[in-house]
């Protein structure tokens, strides 16, 4: 793999080029940003791409907040390591930006990896449809990032109704109980599928569950037609994925203002 090649793929057409996630959201390319405004009170609001000349930062920052405030919404600057100026991190911790959890932007050619999910003993995938299953999904992910989904709730619901075939979410069950979930997000007319979730619960843990559901959405993503897979990687997942073909390409973390 060519990674300066696949990061400036990765760049122009899903941030760049990137179209709405949800339903009513609004992509607007401005000098040197790249927005997203959700459609919905539960929706995404955030900056999906930055290349500004150092004169012009904090005006372009400045203009983002005024944006976003003005609307009554929190929202999130998504900063990638090689955005420009170099000096965006600090711009955007002075004019008030938290920044979260550093994470590591990997890929993987869909051709490379295994897409036969190797399930545990008593293990079985149900695939995410309808309310119901959401709800398991949720379950799992409260135990495991934390409570407080009701926004993921929401927006999982959203793109099951109105664009199904964007996303395609799974829950592994022992007997009646979700132990681990995740989901697949298939952007129309990309080249880069993007791997979501992947929460395990602690007493199922190094089973091989998480790699279970990359083969299982490595196999979505290979029959739909994309030639990569891609994911933010947590400190904990990134050496399994690497053990799995994927590569780093960058670092990615979340500046959030208003929250």
């Amino acid at each position: 793999m060519n990674h300066e090649a696949v990061l400036a793929e990765y760049d122009r057409r899903m941030r760049q080029d990137a179209g709405p996630d949800g339903p009513g959201a609004r992509i607007e390319r401005l000098p040197g940003v790249v927005r997203q405004t959700a459609g919905t009170e539960d929706g995404w609001n955030g900056i999906l791409w930055a290349d500004l000349p150092p004169g012009a930062a904090d005006a372009a920052i400045a203009a983002q907040i005024a944006h976003f405030t003005t609307l009554g919404r929190a929202f999130e600057w998504k900063l990638h390591a090689h955005d420009r100026p170099a000096c965006l991190a600090a711009r955007l911790t002075a004019a008030g930006f938290v920044p979260e959890a550093e994470e590591t932007l990997m890929v993987a050619g869909t051709g490379t990896l295994p897409t036969t999910a190797r399930l545990p003993a008593g293990i079985r995938l149900e695939p995410v449809t309808d309310p119901a299953g959401v709800d398991l999904m949720v379950a799992v992910h409260e135990q495991v990032f934390g409570p407080g989904r009701a926004r993921f709730r929401t927006q999982l619901l959203d793109r099951l109704a109105t664009a199904p075939d964007t996303v395609a979410a799974v829950v592994a069950m022992a007997g009646d109980t979700p132990v681990s979930a995740a989901r697949i997000e298939l952007p129309p007319d990309a080249p880069f599928a993007s791997l979501w979730g992947g929460g395990t619960l602690p007493e199922w843990r190094g089973r091989g569950l998480y790699r279970a559901l990359i083969a299982h959405r490595a196999r979505i993503a290979a029959a739909r037609g994309y030639p990569y897979l891609q994911v933010d990687a947590s400190d904990q997942s990134r050496p399994i994925l690497q053990r799995l073909g994927f590569a780093a390409l960058t670092t990615t973390t979340p500046y959030v203002y208003g929250e």
